[in-house]
């Protein structure tokens, strides 16, 4: 079923349907036979809201993005008419509350997210539409806290049980209902006067533990929802300005971590009220009718800029598909469709032939987490200059299948939704390049591909101090940033969801768990998207653990074996990075025997294997919580910023410079920038670098065929028969292609989405136990044979 922006609940069923009354699944109910009177109809829908099972995610709200219409109260303060300078200054009084708010989360909180800066503060209009949101942080925490805003003032303002009060505050984090991701916190504070609710304030912090499946909040091995950990629909747990200590006690005996729990709650709950008390004085200065208004005119003004700026782009389709190389638990190929479209002032972003979701896998992602990551690259990416505001996302249509990984159900787990968010991302920041780039007025520098993966290590267990822990590394705050036209991108500098994030510390982490960084930012050579302007460098991590009676990493990450981002206009993407281990020794025991063997490399330890008695493994880089004995070794690399135009394009002089820093090795410089450099005396060769380049200009006119050729011999009808593949198959997104397995195997399925069969992935022990089932069963044959022969 194709959804354009329409109610839809998230298991598929229309707005006011089974799914606001309880139903989760199971597909659609049976239609009645006949249409209803207008009586019975009232008797159906009197009974239906009687007898609610359960609240579920209200479709109505989670499939819109658009801005509330304007209420009657903002609508008659704004006729009264307002100020431009009073807005701007209230503006410029929000952005400095805002980040008051932000910087007391950042020194306060007790989460390694919250230190490293991955949290935000904002503030909403009564209807929940972001006006403005904190100069530094994460965009999308704040961009998508629309939903629940407004499921809370649907369902909760007039329920005699809850209600809204003065002083009260909403905690959430389920996905389902709004969110990135449900590792994300969010308290959610309504600023009201005389009795009326006129805008929230909310804070969220990316928290880490959450009690799923694994510790530290993103687990990759999840198969079920219930596998997520802690899924909070919007409840209060602030009652009129008093912390609820019954829910707060439920909460902390849900996480591994509670004392965590109630730190970060209490820094939230003190950042919003601080920001509120700016907005008190703001309103004390200006009044409500101003503040209110205000409000509005920045969401209006906003969206009325945005439909300005489509409208100066050309017209026309652009289209980028990007792949996920694994379930993070086995290989597969599922794809993230994109095509944007340009018309006037309109523009579509169109999702459909993305591949559809695994039902007992963690990498699907609701649509609503997609949008918020699209918020973010139209934001930081297209328009940075713009308020931070979401209405700068109103004028987008969204065309999607639900059922897709990126429109996940209600019942699929999404315990690693950030794999198909950061892939929305992607989506947006790279055609973006190609939009504007023959715009005469360029709004935002064009820019090749930023690296969207959060390579880093999760951990978890029982800490030195004997506390049960769980969290994460800040170095997935270290994504290199993508080649610009003009200069080379940024190495390891910032993710793409927060400019101002932080790498930390390891040595401040020290002080709290038992392993060591042994190598940590390490450019690792020739780790770069090639090009005229290369991409950033990324940096490896090695890490180890010791003297914890438990303890275990895991990693959540793709594009060990596909590229995870491209170049731009030439440029080379990402490389590929295999997780590395090796199990069986204790480096901190062969270190301090003998100090020289700590000359640590990924590529040295997995090549030259200098350990002896390990167990050198390589896989991709969806690893499940492995407990880990003192001093084993866990490697994984950064990947890479896309590269901007041309390899051959680039000076020569900045190659000799890359090679001088040892940022490239020999090979790339000959065979990937044609530059001939004399390592022993240093120096460059013009004429040589001149005839290498020539040649391999000459070299890609031999390769060249015709398009129509090459089409011929390249395109296939069907994906290679060996490959798992999910997605449309070219650009014809009315069927797609699925590999799906039952009791005989696997087969490949290829039908339009709402025909498609349940995509459910095969326990990989069962897997691998018939394997070795199947060959034990060849060797008996063999060798039974053989005795048979001899006697």
């Amino acid at each position: 079923m194709t959804i354009i922006d329409e109610p839809r609940s998230a298991d598929g069923h229309a707005a006011g349907g089974p799914a606001a009354h309880g139903h989760a699944g199971g597909g659609p109910l049976p239609a009645p036979r006949q249409a209803l009177s207008p009586l019975e109809q009232e008797w159906v829908d009197k009974f239906m809201d009687e007898t609610t099972l359960f609240l579920g995610p209200d479709p109505e709200i989670m499939r819109s993005h658009h801005i509330a219409p304007r209420s009657e109260m903002e609508d008659q303060f704004i006729a009264r008419g307002v100020d431009p300078l009073v807005v701007d200054r209230i503006r410029k009084r929000l952005a400095g509350a805002l980040d008051e708010g932000y910087e007391m989360c950042e020194a306060q909180g007790a989460a390694p997210g919250a230190k490293w800066g991955d949290l935000t503060t904002a503030v909403y209009t009564a209807a929940g539409d972001v006006t403005y949101l904190s100069c530094h942080g994460v965009i999308a925490f704040s961009a998508i806290l629309h939903h629940p805003i407004r499921y809370i003032m649907k369902y909760w303002k007039d329920e005699p049980t809850v209600g809204i009060h003065d002083g009260d505050g909403f905690i959430h984090n389920d996905a389902r209902y709004g969110n990135v991701h449900n590792t994300d916190q969010s308290m959610i504070m309504p600023v009201i006067r005389d009795g009326e609710v006129i805008a929230w304030v909310a804070a969220t912090i990316h928290e880490g533990e959450n009690g799923a499946c694994e510790p530290g909040g993103m687990p990759s091995g999840s198969e079920t929802p219930f596998d997520d950990g802690l899924r909070m629909s919007p409840f209060k747990i602030v009652e009129r300005g008093e912390l609820r200590r019954d829910l707060l006690t439920f909460l902390q005996h849900s996480v591994r971590d509670p004392k965590l729990q109630l730190a970060d709650l209490k820094v939230k709950i003190a950042s919003v009220n601080r920001i509120k008390q700016r907005i008190d004085a703001i309103i004390d200065e200006v009044g409500v009718e101003t503040f209110v208004a205000a409000l509005r005119i920045t969401v209006e003004d906003v969206e009325a800029e945005v439909r300005r700026r489509i409208r100066e782009l050309p017209d026309g389709t652009v289209r980028f598909n990007q792949f996920m190389d694994s379930t993070l638990k086995e290989n597969i190929l599922i794809k993230f469709a994109c095509a944007i479209t340009v018309k006037g002032d309109q523009m579509t972003i169109d999702l459909r032939g993305t591949g559809p979701e695994i039902l007992n896998r963690a990498l699907n992602s609701p649509l609503c987490s997609v949008k918020s990551m699209m918020m973010q690259a139209i934001l930081a990416f297209w328009w940075p200059d713009l308020p931070r505001c979401t209405s700068a996302m109103s004028p987008i249509e969204i065309i999607s299948d639900e059922g897709t990984w990126a429109d996940a159900s209600y019942d699929a787990p999404m315990g690693q939704s950030l794999q198909a968010s950061f892939r929305g991302f992607s989506a947006l920041q790279s055609p973006w390049a190609k939009l504007q780039f023959s715009n005469p007025e360029k709004f935002s520098n064009v820019i090749a591909p930023w690296f969207n993966q959060i390579n880093t290590f999760l951990w978890g267990g029982v800490n030195q101090h004997g506390d049960q822990l769980g969290n994460l590394c800040a170095d997935l705050n270290g994504m290199p940033g993508g080649a610009k036209a003009f200069r080379d991108g940024e190495d390891a500098v910032s993710p793409l969801f927060c400019a101002m994030a932080d790498t930390a510390e390891q040595e401040v982490m020290e002080e709290e768990v038992p392993f060591m960084q042994l190598v940590a930012k390490r450019l690792v050579r020739d780790n770069m998207g090639f090009g005229k302007y290369t991409g950033g460098m990324g940096y490896e991590m090695i890490v180890a653990s010791e003297g914890t009676p438990l303890w275990g990493f895991m990693t959540v990450t793709s594009g060990a074996k596909f590229s995870s981002i491209y170049g731009q206009f030439g440029g080379y993407g990402s490389g590929t990075y295999p997780l590395a281990m090796v199990k069986g020794i204790n480096i901190y025991d062969i270190v301090r025997n003998d100090p020289t063997a700590f000359d640590l490399s990924m590529e040295r330890v997995m090549n030259e294997r200098p350990f002896e008695g390990g167990q050198y493994k390589t896989a991709h880089m969806g690893l499940q919580f492995d407990v880990a004995q003192d001093g084993e070794l866990y490697m994984i690399s950064q990947g890479a910023g896309g590269g901007y135009g041309d390899p051959l394009d680039r000076d020569p002089a900045a190659v000799a410079k890359d090679l001088e820093l040892g940022r490239i090795s020999l090979a790339v410089a000959h065979d990937i920038f044609a530059v001939e450099w004399n390592p022993e005396t240093r120096r460059l060769d013009p004429e040589a670098t001149s005839a290498l380049r020539a040649e391999a200009r000459a070299a890609r006119l031999r390769r060249g065929k015709p398009y129509a050729e090459f089409v011929e011999e390249f395109v296939t009808e069907e994906p290679p028969a060996a490959l798992h593949y999910y997605g449309s198959w070219g650009d014809d997104t009315d069927e797609l292609t699925a590999t799906v397995f039952d009791a005989k195997g696997s087969r490949r399925v290829v039908a339009p989405l709402g025909e498609m069969p349940i995509i459910l992935m095969p326990d990989r022990r069962e897997v691998r136990i018939t394997e070795l089932e199947e060959r034990i069963r060849e060797l008996e044959e063999r060798y039974d044979d053989r005795l048979a022969r001899k006697s």
